[in-house]
């Protein structure tokens, strides 16, 4: 017998108690542009979606796009400033940004997903009042704070066994768009859902000591200390704290991991070893 078959057999036998854990739970994934790769990696990632959804979970897509976003503004020729490292988003650049993420990001996740068998279904946060958000700085324009989630839309989407896909687009209250960071977006939509896991797929292994080395397990009270003592720098700063976020309202952990990784969902949530940083609570 071929001892790839014998193998299979064996990972699927030895995944049956995750399965059997996460039946019926909520996972929120938010998938970064970097992560997204090439149309080999989002067929995978698609996959690993539609098999999650089919073993019995819940899985809600929010995605980025900001390499994407670059590329159209160069395209289109507009500058793009930036304020203490963040983007300026003008009426111009939030045209391309909506233009980018509602439509050629989103129109993509939705078609590699249907292509391997799953019901998504596209959305962005303006709809149907799904996230609610303020300015966060004048000085940078149309970039918004979620202050409301709604997330009736994405649990009619589940009954109706689809899988939610949302861009990372927020409605203001005068009904502007905003552009919304994709870790943000994705935490406060966890945290109104009371998700059972929120998975932050990036382009980093995870959340790593001072000697470069992967922590797979942090305590939340722990984080703040490595924030403060230097370990935790950088771009993963707002990752963990969008974390802490979501654990705040409800969210039972977080999971900060490569998405370029093969079937790194599938390896986080249905394997011993897991994958990545995982952000919870002490065992008792």
């Amino acid at each position: 017998m071929n001892r790839d078959w014998i193998a299979t057999a064996a990972t699927l036998s030895q995944a049956l108690p995750y399965m059997q854990r996460y039946a019926g739970a909520t996972v929120v994934i938010k998938l970064g542009g970097h992560a997204m790769g090439s149309d080999e990696a989002m067929a995978s990632f698609a996959r690993d979606i539609v098999l999650m959804r089919q073993v019995g979970l819940n899985p809600v897509i929010v995605h980025g796009g900001g390499p994407m976003i670059n590329e159209m503004l160069a395209k289109l020729e507009i500058k793009s400033d930036f304020v203490n490292g963040k983007r300026v988003t003008d009426a111009a650049t939030m045209d391309v940004v909506e233009m980018v993420l509602s439509g050629k990001v989103n129109n993509r996740l939705v078609q590699a997903i249907s292509a391997e068998g799953g019901k998504a279904v596209g959305l962005s946060g303006k709809d149907a009042n799904l996230m609610i958000c303020e300015e966060t700085d004048p000085n940078l324009g149309f970039v918004g704070t979620p202050v409301a989630i709604d997330p009736t839309i994405i649990r009619d989407l589940h009954a109706a066994h689809a899988i939610p896909v949302i861009a990372p687009l927020g409605m203001g209250r005068d009904g502007e768009t905003f552009n919304v960071n994709g870790d943000t977006a994705a935490g406060a939509i966890a945290g109104a859902l009371k998700a059972d896991r929120l998975l932050l797929l990036t382009d980093v292994a995870g959340v790593k000591d001072k000697d470069g080395n992967v922590l797979t397990e942090i305590a939340p009270g722990k984080v703040t200390d490595l924030i403060a003592d230097g370990t935790i720098a950088g771009g993963m700063i707002p990752k963990t704290e969008t974390a802490l976020a979501a654990m705040a309202e409800g969210v039972r952990a977080v999971v900060i991991l490569d998405g370029r990784a093969p079937n790194a969902c599938l390896l986080e949530l249905f394997t011993d070893h897991g994958a990545g940083s995982l952000i919870r609570e002490p065992r008792n």
